[in-house]
């Protein structure tokens, strides 16, 4: 009798249609930490700030490896899985061929259409080594479910999209959408009719004005932090949107891309797909994925705390609204909706306004500290040494280590150990060691769940708390283990979701799992995580 009533107890929290909702609205807004969100939360009346009130809402969610980067957090957001099985460690690997970085999709195979291809750029999902939501949802519905990924980034669209939807992103030398060969071989008539409104173009010669009195920002707005003419834009609001050319080209596009004005621009893409589409007219489920990028570009630039930060996030509380309410309509309603939200990583404070307001931060510029990891390995093994680094990753090479000339465990071990006594270090290791070293302050397994075989350094390291890893002499970054940088906002509401305040940690690994529970489907093939039954059944 007991197990028969927890039977029915369960029967009855669950919706009482197991139909799929006909759109899923996955929304990832880059460099949106949690802390950056809360902290602007009571200012958010819009799209963004109805999805927290009437939604799923983990203010804490924390990726469990240790490079927080777009291409890998989108990526983990995409399969449920960490980069250890993915395969994507970072926006940018080295080529072991050429001694060249690349970028992380990069696929020479592939071009892109109606846009320029840039030498080693992302092109093709060919290096995901994952399956996806967007193609397990491809695959559950016999290729009859739609899949359109939209964002500014190649490295964001590409994973969303999986190896069976669309991906599309913004081209800088065009002004266009863009997609490519892997993808399509031409490009849809409703895009064609998109990209002739020109909207980067109309957007030229205006500028960016603060949506709210200026009594209504927190600190100032020139901050001394700050990099003295980011983008050509100026340190102080109103900011130019030309980027100090006399007509709308590459320098015009990269600001645009920057400004608030971005958002706009993929709200009205979005839009253009659902009707080009027809995304969510049956009973077959199809999936839009949006992700905002124009919000880690001012990040870079500006830093969080900075009233350009402040004011992109209420334009996108705004742009949010209007994409939401279009899915509704595509959909026939909330009730035939799903939406979920979430962020590829977090990030830092510029170190500068870090150090003067009393924290211990430093600026670590990796070019220089490769530079005296290559003097030491000469001195010790009297061969010459290359070494790259990339954020966490080091790359060793050479004709020495290539011949076997020197022994690579012996290098690759003594690169771990000088970069272990470097003051802006917490730890080095050799990848030799990754599997058996001690892990007394929980870092390796961070390290662990980053590391993929060819793709990620010899040496990974992590960096002491406040220090940022940036050759760029202004700005700030992201991609280490801290709180800062790994720890985002996931939101899951319309069908299905029991709306709450969720306070417990959970892993990013969680999203795609649980929306595939939402879509009435199997889990992407490798994912690691599992879907959150609190947020479906109120228990």
């Amino acid at each position: 009798m007991l197990r028969l009533l927890a039977a029915l107890l369960l029967l009855s929290a669950l919706p009482a249609s197991a139909r799929a909702p006909k759109l899923t609205l996955f929304i990832s807004v880059d460099a949106l930490g949690s802390d950056l969100l809360l902290r602007n939360r009571p200012r958010l009346t819009g799209g963004l700030g109805q999805l927290l009130a009437t939604g799923a809402f983990y203010p804490y969610a924390r990726y469990a490896y240790a490079e927080a980067r777009t291409a890998p957090g989108h990526a983990t957001l995409a399969t449920g899985a960490n980069p250890w099985r993915h395969g994507i460690v970072d926006n940018d690997v080295l080529d072991r061929v050429t001694g060249q970085s690349v970028q992380a999709y990069m696929d020479p195979r592939y071009t892109v259409l109606d846009g320029v291809t840039a030498p080693a750029s992302d092109t093709s999902p060919e290096n995901l080594m994952a399956e996806t939501l967007a193609d397990r949802l491809r695959v559950s519905t016999q290729g009859r479910g739609k899949v359109v990924a939209l964002s500014f980034k190649a490295r964001a669209a590409i994973p969303l999209a999986g190896r069976q939807g669309q991906a599309w992103w913004f081209d800088e030398a065009t002004g266009n959408m863009v997609t490519s060969t892997w993808y399509s071989k031409a490009v849809p008539t409703w895009m064609q009719a998109f990209n002739a409104r020109r909207l980067a173009d109309a957007a030229f010669g205006k500028t960016w004005e603060l949506l709210r009195p200026r009594a209504e920002y927190a600190g100032e707005d020139d901050r001394a932090a700050e990099p003295p003419n980011p983008y050509g834009m100026g340190r102080t609001f109103p900011h130019a949107l030309t980027g100090g050319s006399k007509e709308p080209g590459p320098a015009s596009y990269r600001v645009f891309a920057v400004s608030p004005r971005s958002h706009e621009l993929l709200v009205q893409a979005a839009k253009a797909a659902m009707e080009g589409e027809s995304l969510g007219r049956d009973d077959v489920p199809d999936l839009l994925a949006v992700s905002f990028s124009g919000t880690d570009a001012v990040f870079h630039a500006f830093g969080p705390f900075s009233w350009e930060m402040q004011d992109t996030l209420l334009r996108l509380d705004q742009a949010m609204g209007e994409l939401i309410s279009a899915a509704e309509r595509a959909a026939g309603g909330r009730a035939n909706l799903v939406i979920a939200l979430s962020a590829d990583h977090g990030g830092a404070e510029i170190p500068e306004a870090w150090t003067l307001a009393g924290v211990p931060a430093k600026r670590i510029n990796p070019v220089e500290v490769a530079e005296g990891l290559a003097q030491e390995l000469r001195s010790r093994f009297g061969v010459d040494v290359t070494v790259k680094m990339l954020e966490l990753d080091v790359y060793l090479g050479g004709k020495a280590l290539e011949s076997g000339q020197v022994d690579g465990v012996a290098v690759r071990r003594a690169a771990a150990a000088w970069l272990s006594k470097q003051p802006f270090t917490v730890t080095a290791m050799a990848k030799d060691d990754l599997d058996t070293a001690p892990d007394v302050e929980g870092l390796v397994a961070p390290l662990r769940r980053g590391y993929y075989p060819m793709r990620s350094g010899d040496v990974l390291f992590v960096s002491k708390p406040f220090h940022v890893v940036s050759d760029y002499p202004r700005g700030t970054n992201h991609g280490t283990p801290y709180a800062y940088d790994v720890q985002v906002p996931v939101v899951f509401a319309g069908r299905g979701v029991k709306p709450g305040l969720y306070p417990q940690e959970i892993d990013p690994v969680d999203v795609a799992p649980t929306l595939a529970a939402l879509l009435e489907m199997g889990m992407p093939a490798s994912a690691e995580g599992k879907p959150r039954a609190e947020a479906l059944t109120g228990r």
